[in-house]
């Protein structure tokens, strides 16, 4: 079943560190359409705690919550069932996972996510400079492919791809074709980091999901930077 019931939205990083902002900022976009997620990060969760974060949430929306630990899938295989129990303790719709750790805590990962009911979504590629071997960066340039693929291969439809980089997420978008998913493509890196929203989009296809943080909840007004993002996609 699909995370998000439309086919493109906009999603809220909230990566602050109050829980007030992060109420705003779901009270403000709750009622509108194309918001299609929360995204929420370690700074809410290492504060208050992951089902707490999620009450607060669900309590002005439905919408599907989905955490990013900042980054899920890096020990090794085992905790993956610590994690996945915690996920599912909180009552998260989704988690992201960047498996850097390699195909056997990939496996477990997402494996353990599974089975407790926790959606998966799978990144491989990041948005900022330095991270593959090509910019001096420690993950081989074939190693997104590898995490992309063994996903695929364990049932994963859903993957992060870098928002501001429109030429990787179509690269990606045809990989990810090519090895027989359908895949639904979420984008960090929009708007503060320098990637365009229509740009984006356009590169992505039919089922993409803008990942906006500082240009939403930074905004003097969220609720009116929410509704000129979502015009966008």
């Amino acid at each position: 079943m699909a995370i998000i019931k439309i086919p493109r939205s906009v999603i809220p990083a909230c990566d602050v560190e109050d829980i007030k902002k992060f109420e705003e900022i779901v009270q403000e976009t709750a009622g509108i359409e194309k918001i299609g997620a929360y995204k929420i990060g370690f700074e809410l969760a290492l504060n208050y705690g992951l089902p707490k974060i999620v009450k607060t949430a669900k309590k002005f929306s439905d919408k599907p919550v989905i955490y990013d630990h900042q980054k899920a899938g890096t020990d090794i295989p085992d905790t993956g069932k610590n994690f996945a129990r915690v996920c599912k303790k909180a009552k998260l719709d989704a988690a992201i996972l960047f498996p850097q750790a390699g195909p056997e805590t990939e496996k477990a990962w997402i494996t353990a996510l599974k089975e407790a009911g926790i959606a998966v979504i799978v990144g491989g590629e990041m948005t900022h400079k330095g991270y593959l071997e090509t910019e001096n960066g420690y993950i081989l340039s074939e190693g997104p492919k590898r995490m992309y693929e063994n996903a695929v291969l364990l049932g994963v439809n859903d993957f992060v791809v870098p928002g501001n980089k429109p030429e990787k997420i179509l690269f990606y978008k045809g990989f990810l074709e090519s090895k027989g998913a359908e895949p639904v493509l979420y984008s960090p890196g929009l708007v503060a980091q320098g990637g365009k929203i229509s740009d984006s989009a356009k590169a992505a296809g039919k089922t993409w999901h803008a990942i906006v943080g500082r240009a939403l909840y930074e905004a003097p007004d969220i609720k009116k930077a929410a509704l000129e993002l979502v015009k966008e996609i």
